[in-house]
């Protein structure tokens, strides 16, 4: 099931132009998946060290509709699905809230999970599979 993040645009998000930097869009993406996993019960200050994990993002693609500026509200999307037992994919659409709502951009991350030690891949993590899987 997709999961929903809402957030205000602050200074910090911007350029000197006052739109939201372009990265910024990714960083913004990234926040709404932790949010995400969070929301799922997974404690992201245990869950590397207690998996031996990490999940590094191996590709990432983006696409801007609109500009979002200070003090916009937004809302972000997020829909994992599963590319194989150590591999998934994220789908994030940026909106900002109206009246009238306004896409204003979708981006895509590729995860791939290694282990800690070694960097050779590993299958997900139990719960972190059980979140994707929910996608």
């Amino acid at each position: 099931m997709p999961f929903t993040y809402e957030r205000t645009i602050h200074f910090a998000d911007t350029d000197a132009a006052g739109v939201v930097f372009f990265a910024n869009y990714l960083r913004l993406c990234h926040e709404a998946y932790e949010e995400a996993l969070g929301a799922a019960g997974i404690n992201l200050a245990r869950f590397f060290a207690d998996t031996g994990t990490v999940v590094p993002i191996a590709k990432s693609e983006a696409e801007y509709l609109r500009p979002l500026a200070v003090g916009d509200r937004i809302r972000v999307v997020v829909t994992p699905r599963g590319l194989s037992e150590n591999s998934f994919t994220l789908a994030f659409e940026l909106t900002r809230v109206g009246p009238p709502a306004k896409l204003a951009g979708r981006a895509s991350t590729e995860h791939v999970c290694i282990a800690t030690v070694t960097r050779q891949r590993v299958a997900l993590p139990i719960a972190l599979a059980a979140w994707v899987r929910t996608g």
